[in-house]
């Protein structure tokens, strides 16, 4: 199975009040998103996240963190994601961490980046776009009428808008 997700924001506790998520404390964000995650995502699943996973703490932290977590991770680079050159962060957590990335699964390309993009390869032979970034749009009403340009091959993956679990394609 494959599985995609983005701006869990680890260890932020700002986020918490910036996307209005329904958590008393980072503690509790923390353990949610752990317990979410590995419900569905199992040792043998593969998944791609889409930026912003690890906002504040160390490198240390960021590798315990990413023990616990199931499946083969793929990252994304966002504007948080500072963490993979922390010294004591190790790496090979992840198969590979890139910018940008075109996905070919189940005969569809899929185009793997942090940030919403107006127009990406293959957009008019059916691609799909998966983001983040953007969270759940409840401090910007005009964010929506931005995002809707967009079209149906846009996907939002980022955790705010799936009830706090990966996104299974």
């Amino acid at each position: 199975m494959i599985y995609f997700t983005a701006d869990t924001h680890f260890y932020h506790s700002n986020i918490i009040a910036l996307s209005s998520r329904p958590f008393t404390d980072v503690e509790e964000m923390n353990q949610t998103l752990i317990q979410n995650w590995n419900s569905c995502v199992t040792v043998r699943d593969e998944i791609y996240i889409l930026g912003d996973f690890f906002f504040k703490g160390t490198g240390e932290e960021a590798n315990n963190l990413l023990k616990n977590l199931n499946g083969k991770k793929y990252l994304i680079r966002g504007n948080h994601d500072n963490f993979v050159t922390f010294p004591d962060f190790d790496i090979r957590a992840f198969r590979w961490v890139k910018d940008y990335f075109m996905l070919n699964y189940q005969k569809r390309k899929f185009i793997l980046f942090h940030y919403p993009i107006l127009e990406w390869q293959g957009f008019f032979k059916g691609a799909i776009h998966l983001y983040g970034h953007v969270h759940a749009a409840v401090k910007d009403s005009t964010q929506s009428e931005r995002l809707d340009v967009l079209g149906k091959n846009a996907i939002n993956v980022g955790v705010d808008v799936n009830n706090f679990f990966p996104h299974k394609y």
